[in-house]
């Protein structure tokens, strides 16, 4: 008995080690192939290898770079879901690359009801190819995946949940009235419930929302109504620390297909505004490639 449980013992030590090697393979390879054009950074100069360098991964996920590098010397165990997802994101996996990643790593694949994150190709297209307009990339429960430059050079710090952004007071350069505040709450808090109802299991999505039924009375008392009021198009006016103030169309547009959802802010043509916001992405795109 005991004999069969040391042999037992040591192929699922085997298998473990040949799933880490394997993870670390594939890391590595995806690491390489991508070139810093490819993931929307700028060159850096010489390199003595045209993909990524490890610090550059690691920052695109939201990683530390000391535990990539145990991921890629196949060092590290059971990354979770989210680091995987992180990954997949940052690498640009294909859907069948990003399945492999889970499976080596010794997790489910995402499933129905879960909230795909992934950013698409063609989405980073869409993103890509708008540079002169601000445009974010947000996911079913209002996470910010991805931004372009004039979004950041607009919005300032925009990382992280646009609700809880809001219910927790953080700063914001929107300058908002009211009832235009009130209308903001209600959509949001119903889309948080419309996204509950379509992904149950979502992990990050219940914390989310249990997080802020704790520390936001407003945003209990909403979520108990269960308000019935989708996001539309709207007009926001931005206060820029620089430029002053800059009212902008800002349109939502549902990717097909995905969980994804552009968030798109533009002025009329020939109007002050388009003037501003034209100063506003060649000062953008100047520092980026600065």
């Amino acid at each position: 008995m005991l004999a069969r449980d040391r042999r037992l013992n040591q192929r699922t030590l085997s298998a473990t080690m040949d799933a880490m090697d394997e993870l670390a393979h594939c890391l590595r390879t995806w690491r390489d192939r991508l070139t810093p054009a490819a993931a929307g950074l700028p060159d850096g100069g010489r390199r003595r290898a045209p993909g990524l360098r490890r610090e550059e991964l690691a920052a695109l996920a939201g990683l530390s770079v000391d535990y990539l590098a145990r991921l890629e010397q196949g060092r590290a165990t059971n990354p979770s879901p989210s680091v995987l997802g992180a990954l997949a994101q940052a690498l640009r996996l294909s859907d069948d690359e990003r399945a492999h990643l889970f499976r080596v790593a010794g997790q489910a694949e995402p499933r129905a009801g879960w909230i795909d994150r992934r950013l698409t190709p063609g989405v980073r297209r869409v993103l890509d190819g708008l540079a002169d307009v601000p445009v974010l990339v947000a996911d079913a429960a209002w996470t910010v995946i991805a931004a372009n430059a004039v979004a950041h050079a607009l919005l300032g710090d925009i990382e992280g949940n646009i609700v809880r952004r809001h219910f927790m007071g953080a700063r914001s350069r929107i300058a908002r009235d009211p009832e235009a505040d009130h209308r903001f709450r209600q959509e949001t808090v119903a889309d948080l419930h419309d996204a509950l109802g379509r992904y149950p299991d979502d992990d990050q999505l219940r914390a989310l929302i249990a997080e802020l039924r704790a520390a936001s009375p407003l945003f209990a008392e909403l979520w108990e109504q269960r308000p019935v009021a989708p996001r539309r198009a709207d007009r926001k006016t931005f206060i820029h620390p620089e430029l002053g103030p800059i009212t902008l169309d800002c349109d939502i547009l549902n990717v097909r297909g995905s969980d994804l959802r552009l968030i798109v802010y533009t002025a009329p043509p020939g109007s002050p505004d388009a003037d501003v916001l034209a100063s506003l992405s060649e000062s953008a795109y100047a520092r980026a490639s600065a």
